[in-house]
């Protein structure tokens, strides 16, 4: 199956405070036929509350800022990464910063890609585009309850 067909879409968690950065980044999920549905959270609590609510949709994709309010990306991606329940989920970083410590530590809590801002689309769309076919086409993952 190749992952630009879009009979795949997914359902995307965007974890960003920046409202003019989360119209962007839904328009192109949307656009190019990559999200179905976009939940937004403003910060890390905010996404936390979201994922651990038995009522939520699990999200096939996250979309993360690193500098947030009340609970940022660093310690979200880490609290992700170590939850048996959320840790497969794969999360797509896109932050303002390009400094080396937050490239490898979000490479060290297994983010599965890493864009900057301000942000490329063809770039995002790329690397989300990447993990998509990944996911699809070599990794096996779990059924969700």
């Amino acid at each position: 199956m190749n992952a630009a067909t879009p009979d795949h879409f997914h359902r995307v968690l965007l974890v960003e405070d920046d409202n003019a950065d989360a119209l962007l980044i839904e328009e192109a999920l949307t656009q190019e036929h990559v999200a179905r549905e976009i939940v937004r959270a403003d910060d890390g609590i905010a996404a936390l509350e979201y994922l651990r609510d038995p009522s939520s949709a699990r999200p096939d994709l996250i979309v993360l800022d690193l500098n947030m309010p009340r609970m940022n990306g660093r310690e979200l991606l880490a609290v992700l990464k170590e939850s048996p329940e959320l840790a497969l989920i794969p999360v797509v970083v896109l932050t303002t910063s390009s400094a080396a410590d937050d490239v490898s530590a979000a490479y060290l809590h297994h983010a599965n890609a890493f864009v900057t801002k301000p942000v490329n689309l063809d770039d995002f769309l790329a690397a989300v585009r990447g993990i998509d076919t990944f996911f699809l086409e070599i990794a096996t993952i779990p059924q969700h309850r």
